[in-house]
């Protein structure tokens, strides 16, 4: 079956500040802020909510057609995919711009200070649909392009294929019609449910009405699990323990990345929300959001602990 994958592409540079910012931030100077911080070097990682969702389903033996773009820096980016076994069919190169990129800064605390240049994200990636058989298709639209989050849904629609909405940081740039628009017809709305109260203020709606637009909702809850609830009922899959968190981010996208590889084995979607939280147990134990690494068969056993099933 085939995979859609939509969203960003971005580079991560993570830079590690050795103090705290409050000792360099004037409470009373707050309104003319103006610091540097020297940093302890920088690393950059590849990261990008499509990227991160098609990174992981590489491992769960899948080959997802990435729908992005990439700036002028993103030759190692493309090497990158490549090396995944992935097609570039669906990633525009928008030569005028940078690839997106997110610049955090971290301090001793824990604090974040992050910027986050859009680049070649502020350009749709265009990606015209040949001929798919519906029965052999899912997608899932992620957080990226504003116009793809909008296009995708409506081509999905048209075409009778399945769709996963993802609107996720995304949402704050839409108005509740528009996010109304996204979700109808979906497959499911996945959401954290930080994510699903802003959805439901935006747009007035209750998850009751939502549930009227989307086949389902799920929604995660970190180390708490996740909820999937339907028109009948909302069951709760817990997460899968883990030795220890070393970060969280990205979890979410591998959850993503587990669900869509159970939706594609034909399982229901509480079984697939299981799957989900095995792929994100496997990020959290490392830091970054395309570090963790994972063999089919531990794959298995490790969900085969956690639910008492082989899952793939």
């Amino acid at each position: 079956m085939r995979i859609f994958v939509s969203g960003s592409l971005a580079y991560d540079r993570i830079m590690n500040f050795p103090g705290k910012f409050s000792d360099h931030i004037l409470p009373d100077k707050i309104h003319i802020l103006n610091v540097c911080f020297l940093v302890d070097g920088l690393q950059e990682k590849f990261g990008g909510t499509a990227g991160n969702i098609a990174y992981s389903l590489t491992m769960l033996d899948e080959q997802p057609l990435v729908l992005g773009t990439g700036g002028k820096d993103f030759d190692a980016y493309a090497r990158r995919l490549r090396q995944l076994g992935l097609s570039l069919e669906g990633v525009r190169t928008v030569d005028s711009e940078f690839t997106a990129g997110a610049y955090i800064t971290t301090d001793q605390s824990d604090n974040q200070i992050t910027g986050f240049n859009m680049g070649a994200m502020k350009h749709p990636s265009l990606f015209h649909f040949e001929r798919v058989p519906p029965a052999e298709a899912i997608a899932i639209v992620s957080p990226g392009n504003l116009q793809d989050m909008q296009d995708y849904p409506r081509t999905y629609r048209e075409l009778n294929i399945p769709y996963i909405i993802d609107p996720g940081q995304q949402i704050p740039a839409f108005d509740g019609e528009q996010l109304l628009d996204m979700i109808t017809g979906a497959f499911a709305l996945v959401t954290n449910d930080y994510e699903l109260e802003m959805i439901m203020r935006a747009s007035g709606e209750s998850k009751a009405d939502l549930l009227r637009r989307a086949g389902a909702l799920v929604t995660t809850l970190g180390d708490k699990g996740c909820l999937v609830a339907t028109g009948g009922e909302t069951v709760a899959v817990p997460a899968v323990p883990v030795a220890k968190t070393y970060d969280p981010t990205g979890a979410g996208d591998a959850f993503r990345a587990g669900l869509l590889k159970g939706l594609t084995l034909g399982k229901d979607l509480v079984s697939a929300a299981r799957l989900g939280a095995t792929c994100a147990s496997f990020c959290v134990e490392r830091y970054g959001t395309q570090e963790h690494a994972f063999s089919l068969d531990e794959f298995r056993t490790r969900h085969r602990a956690a639910y008492g099933e082989d899952g793939l």
